[in-house]
């Protein structure tokens, strides 16, 4: 999996650039739909409001999906080392971690699935330093960290 870097590097940010153009799509038909209203003489302020806050929703997530895209920038998927910190895949006895952005599940072409978490997930905090052989507890688990790249 270590081996396939390059590769969960470009899923996350092809995950990442979906994630932005569908919130873009999505606001851009918001905005046609509440200046078609504006057109009418007797459109629906409760309509009006509830289109308003969708796009203030998708907005939201536009710029948090664009943040993501500009912290997945600072990934080198190059780049290997010994100590997990932001841009390592980590290997444990049960799951396979990229520490990048908070996605969730990748899958993989060869059919395995890695979770894209950020530096701010629950488990990342217990990991965070260690190097391949450590262990940490997490959810009142013993986890072996199994390789590091």
């Amino acid at each position: 999996m270590l081996s396939n870097k390059k590769e969960l590097y470009l899923n996350c940010l092809d995950a990442v650039n979906e994630q932005i153009e569908r919130y873009q799509k999505e606001m851009d038909l918001i905005k046609e739909s509440m200046e078609a209203n504006d057109v009418k003489t007797d459109y629906d302020e409760d309509n009006k409001g509830e289109l308003l806050s969708d796009f203030e929703k998708n907005a939201s997530r536009l710029s948090d999906a664009r943040e993501m895209k500009e912290s997945l920038s600072r990934i080198d998927p190059d780049h290997y080392s010994d100590k997990i910190s932001f841009g390592s895949v980590v290997e444990t006895s049960g799951n396979y971690y990229f520490i990048s952005v908070p996605i969730g599940e990748i899958s993989m072409e060869d059919g395995s699935s890695v979770y894209a978490i950020s530096t701010e997930a629950p488990i990342y905090q217990e990991m965070e330093g260690k190097e391949e052989g450590d262990t940490f507890s997490f959810n009142d688990e013993e986890v072996k960290i199994t390789a590091v790249g």
